[in-house]
């Protein structure tokens, strides 16, 4: 059995077209059925829902009396019926697309904690930004419910954003791994309007600085911090958030030696960043054909990264102009990632071009697969 858990808060429209799509999946036979609890975040008008889909899938609604942001998930998942192996996360404007991932997921090794999916953002025609090859998105991936409450769901001190990055942390130090299924696409009717930036920014930065503190081996934590402070002052002046971005920072001077603790190892710190999975997919690229320059294109979220594993590799980074042998992809956003190989693989006649993610290089390389429903 899997549960679906689905925080709102006064989109009751957005959440009735949601149930529809979940309903439209059928009632989830082969893995033992399914049920769908709402967490309704304090709306001003109380959420309601049917007590069944159309598929016959139960819903159940849990009204919070104060909005808990990202860790409303976590009464979600305790009201779950006990007998669900998964819960699938999602948001009130996102849905599977079709039930192919449901299989999959019973045949998962036990140290697989989390399943990423392929987050499609159809109104704007590209996927969801953000995450790392072993950090999962909120509104769309399944976790192992047993693994969730071991670790005790979200912090709540995060409220929205980077909360993923802490929980994925968790699950690594404990002995799990998440990893990524192309076959479970989610898509989400993200509204991109309307949004209060400098609220956004002001979180970014002092959440993505609190994740540094707690988990950055001693050595990396001030670069990384410098890092953390580096893009998203960047994105704020684009943006144009350069107040919520200095409020953000200011709490996290304020909070910083507040956070506990719990260094990662260095390889699994690698792993965290991604720059583990940058390592081995261009190590087996370059054994495949050799290279010794290499330009990184639509560098993105952990560019650094790509950019050491390169240099380790002993590959010298040169201008896409100055005719290197190999154009690298420059995220480990998964995302990103796989949009920009689908635009640079049509041109693979001209360029040879390198993903930093295994998975993603293999997508690549069965090019039916990419953009695929």
């Amino acid at each position: 059995m899997i549960t679906y858990v689905l925080p709102t808060h006064e989109r009751h429209d957005r959440l009735a077209s949601t149930l529809r799509a979940i309903g439209d999946l059928g009632p989830h036979r082969e893995v033992g059925g399914a049920e769908v609890i709402i967490v309704d975040n304090a709306s001003p008008t109380p959420a309601v829902a049917p007590g069944a889909l159309t598929s016959g899938v139960f819903v159940r609604v849990i009204r919070l009396e104060t909005n808990e942001g990202a860790a409303a998930r976590n009464a979600g998942v305790e009201a779950s019926d006990p007998s669900s192996d998964w819960v699938v996360m999602l948001d009130d404007d996102s849905h599977p697309v079709g039930t192919r991932f449901l299989s999959a997921l019973s045949s998962r090794s036990s140290e697989v904690a989390a399943v990423m999916a392929d987050i499609r953002l159809p109104r704007l025609g590209t996927r969801e930004a953000g995450g790392l090859p072993e950090v999962f998105i909120g509104c769309g991936v399944a976790i192992r419910r047993s693994a969730f409450l071991e670790m005790g769901g979200y912090d709540r001190s995060f409220n929205y954003y980077v909360e993923e990055y802490d929980l994925a942390a968790r699950l690594l130090l404990a002995g799990y791994r998440v990893e990524f299924d192309p076959a479970f696409r989610i898509d989400h009717a993200k509204d991109v309007t309307n949004r209060d930036m400098n609220e956004i920014l002001r979180r970014l930065v002092r959440n993505n600085g609190w994740v540094v503190q707690r988990y950055a081996p001693e050595d990396q934590r001030r670069a990384e911090l410098r890092e953390v402070r580096g893009r998203y002052r960047s994105i704020a002046r684009k943006e144009g958030a350069l107040d919520g971005f200095g409020r953000g920072l200011v709490e996290l001077r304020r909070t910083f030696r507040a956070q506990r603790r719990t260094p990662f190892p260095r390889g699994l710190y690698e792993r965290f960043t991604g720059k583990a999975h940058a390592l081995e997919a261009l190590e087996a690229e370059r054994r495949q054909c050799p290279f010794h320059t290499a330009a990184v294109v639509e560098p993105g979220k952990n560019a650094w990264v790509v950019r050491e594993a390169l240099a380790e590799l002993g590959v010298r980074e040169v201008d896409a102009t100055d005719d290197p042998e190999v154009l690298v992809i420059g995220t480990m956003s998964p995302g990103p990632m796989i949009d920009a190989a689908e635009r640079w693989s049509g041109r693979s006649d001209r360029w040879r071009v390198a993903a930093p993610w295994r998975v993603v290089g293999e997508l690549m390389r069965r090019p039916m697969r990419l953009g695929a429903a």
